[in-house]
């Protein structure tokens, strides 16, 4: 597992890294509102802030109508305080062809780095993924990987559908092994 305090920050700037250092929760301690995890479960307030970098050998699924987007055993798990787990599968186990990038449609990810934005061919302007062509320290291990929303696919992790995280921003995948609150509800911008 990696995480953002093991590496240098040459290519970050400062005012990133600045911003970085006013989170009020980073794993260590559980908030008074955090739910306690039942036996089996994990909490995503014990996950860390800046976010690990976890390799995962679980069966990552993700479809569209049925139709297989993508497929892997390979794929790595972002854990951040606050948020269920966000997964990022290979370029080479994603049907690129059910794919299109959408133009000038960049976001800045404080941890990751730049972020490009992935439609549907058939709905082209409907972001449902993204990945990082040069993604910050020590989060390289990402780059080309993509991530996708499960607001808009059908996701399955071990053959598990997922929840998605609430909102329309924040992408992670919602298991029954998890307990939050999540982050991404109105008024959850500051956890």
């Amino acid at each position: 597992m990696k995480s953002a305090n093991s590496s240098s920050k040459k290519n970050i700037p400062d005012w990133l890294l600045k911003a970085r250092e006013k989170w009020a929760y980073n794993g260590s301690k559980r908030p008074p509102f955090a739910e306690s995890p039942k036996k089996g479960q994990l909490s995503v307030w014990d996950f860390p802030r800046p976010p690990a970098l976890d390799r995962i050998a679980q069966t990552l699924q993700v479809y569209h109508q049925g139709i297989p987007i993508a497929t892997s055993k390979n794929g790595f798990a972002i854990l951040e305080t606050a948020s269920p787990p966000t997964y990022y599968i290979p370029p080479q186990d994603v049907s690129h062809s059910a794919l299109v990038a959408i133009a000038n449609k960049r976001s800045l990810c404080e941890w990751k780095g730049q972020a490009q934005y992935w439609a549907l061919i058939e709905d082209p302007l409907r972001p449902v993924a993204w990945s990082y062509a040069k993604p910050f320290e020590p989060y390289e291990d990402l780059k080309d990987y993509f991530a996708f929303y499960p607001q808009y696919l059908d996701c399955f992790v071990d053959g598990e559908k997922v929840i998605p995280q609430p909102g329309q921003f924040y992408a992670g995948w919602i298991t029954k092994n998890l307990t939050g609150p999540f982050k991404g509800e109105p008024g959850t911008e500051h956890w």
